[in-house]
């Protein structure tokens, strides 16, 4: 069963927050609720997310502190953040946003269509993510119970690689459609640049896979997925 990708909604007015889960209920993901910054940055301590979307004015830390605090924590630094904000202060104020580490900047009121397609592109690229690193791990357990003796060790093997290639396939072609769309569409710089960052970790897991083929020299080292 494929898990679903969770979306942080922070918006200190519960009517906004019941319009943003409106609009994103058509994408059927987990949808989290965060009043506060602080509250935004309690939720982010215990869960992952695909997107993050983030009201700019919020009494007490508004949304420009809360996503300085996202951006200098390891564990959420690289997570998408796009502002929302019912004013319009001008190209100072949307390049404050952009230098705060947003991926995008919408004034409301916005398209709701828009909103929907821009999110459903982080979305995607989260869960081609997660099906890569399922992919990696699989692989390292392959590599860890390699030197396993019997007769079953020189058999499985090849069976279990000859699968794993079939499923990074899978996961090539689909993130590839991903990046053909994303040109198509004329997207955001920023979710092209996170597909191609997707496809060079694709690269070099299957770098790796094909050095386990017979007559190769065996694994070398399997690359990091952060």
């Amino acid at each position: 069963m494929v898990q679903k990708a969770k979306i942080l909604l922070v918006d200190d007015r519960p009517e906004n927050l019941l319009a943003l889960e409106a609009i994103l209920s058509a994408l059927d993901q987990t949808l989290v609720r965060a009043s506060s910054g602080e509250e935004a940055l309690k939720a982010l301590l215990t869960d992952d997310f695909a997107v993050i979307l983030l009201d700019v004015q919020m009494p007490g830390m508004d949304g420009f502190e809360t996503a300085a605090h996202i951006k200098r924590r390891e564990r959420t630094r690289d997570i998408p953040i796009i502002f929302l904000t019912a004013i319009n202060h001008g190209p100072h104020h949307t390049f404050r946003g952009y230098a705060a580490g947003a991926v995008d900047y919408i004034s409301k009121p916005f398209d709701p269509w828009v909103l929907r397609a821009k999110v459903s592109v982080f979305v995607e690229l989260y869960m081609k993510n997660c099906q890569l690193r399922e992919q990696a791990a699989l692989l390292r357990l392959q590599l860890e119970g390699g030197g396993q003796s019997g007769a079953d060790s020189h058999k499985e093997p090849a069976g279990l690689l000859a699968e794993l290639s079939a499923r990074l396939a899978a996961v090539e072609e689909q993130a590839e459609a991903l990046s053909k769309q994303l040109d198509d569409d004329s997207a955001d710089a920023a979710a092209v640049a996170t597909a191609a960052h997707l496809e060079r970790k694709l690269t070099g897991l299957r770098r790796a896979l094909d050095a386990l083929e017979p007559g190769t020299g065996g694994p070398s080292a399997l690359p990091t997925q952060n």
